[in-house]
């Protein structure tokens, strides 16, 4: 479960990241992943809460040039699809990809909240 919506170790860092929705960016794969993971393990309800906070910010579709930036991405570095293109997608918006997946963790581009 997502730190911020539990009330994690790691909620307050991701707090002070979530202060303005409109200047976030919500590749169309995290609303997917996260409205289904919230479904499955919390509610539908839930689900559809947190669903409307992420159309708050700035969704972005994956477009042809997204889609093969995060293939590259992928190939360079051993990305699994979702990943690639959640990375594929803050590159091309020059954006930072906050996280605690330790799968970005050494990726330029990234600030990996490490839980302790």
């Amino acid at each position: 479960m997502a730190p911020i919506l539990t009330d994690g170790p790691l909620a307050e860092a991701y707090r002070d990241h979530l202060g303005r929705l409109g200047e976030i960016v919500t590749p169309t794969i995290v609303l997917y992943e996260v409205y289904k993971r919230l479904k499955r393990e919390l509610s539908e309800e839930d689900a559809a809460v947190v669903a409307a906070q992420l159309l708050r910010t700035r969704v972005v579709e994956l477009s042809p040039e997204i889609a093969l930036t995060a293939a590259d991405l992928s190939l360079e570095h051993r990305l699994a699809m979702a990943d690639a293109i959640i990375y594929a997608t803050a590159r091309a918006l020059d954006a930072t990809v906050v996280t605690s997946d330790e799968d970005f963790e050494k990726l330029p581009g990234v600030l990996y909240l490490k839980s302790e």
